[in-house]
């Protein structure tokens, strides 16, 4: 007796009644609470990020004033032991304290006191040692100023403006 039956139901031998399949109306239930959900959470990250607080910068003694003559410089690490910077001391005296990271490919700037810039030796970029804006070179973007306070003989690091 011959089989009649198609042959590619041989091949494909699927079976409807115990096949699992999604329906769209299944499909857009979902899609839409999965999206509902992701909101929510981008909302809760948001809301989180809004109302924590910005941990506060540490204070910590650089130098004693007069360690830094003026014209010169000093190198030291604020506000942890990986971030370099550069404070310089300008002919008059003024005390300006900078991110010693360059803010084009992160290389170390350095102070020329005879322009009273801060150099980029990477690129040839440089920055005002007063205010640590860009004057040359590809940077765009300012340097992060370090707080110096003077507490009696010493000059100590309060924070940080990006």
């Amino acid at each position: 007796m011959a089989d009649d039956r198609p042959r590619w139901r041989e091949d494909f031998p699927v079976r409807w009644d115990e096949d699992h399949y999604m329906t769209r109306r299944e499909l857009a239930k979902f899609l839409t609470l999965g999206s509902g959900l992701l909101a929510s959470v981008n909302v809760l990250i948001a809301f989180i990020g809004l109302t924590g607080r910005a941990p506060a910068a540490p204070v910590r003694r650089i130098a004693a004033a007069d360690e830094v003559a003026p014209g010169g410089s000093l190198l030291f690490r604020y506000p942890s032991d990986d971030d370099p910077c550069i404070l310089v001391r300008d002919a008059a005296g003024r005390i300006d304290a900078f991110s010693q990271v360059c803010t084009h490919l992160s290389c170390a700037v350095v102070h020329r006191p005879g322009d009273d810039v801060l150099a980029c030796p990477c690129h040839k970029g440089s920055f005002s040692a007063r205010e640590g804006l860009p004057l040359a070179g590809p940077p765009t973007r300012r340097l992060p100023r370090i707080v110096i306070e003077r507490r009696g003989a010493d000059l100590v690091a309060t924070g940080v403006e990006v």
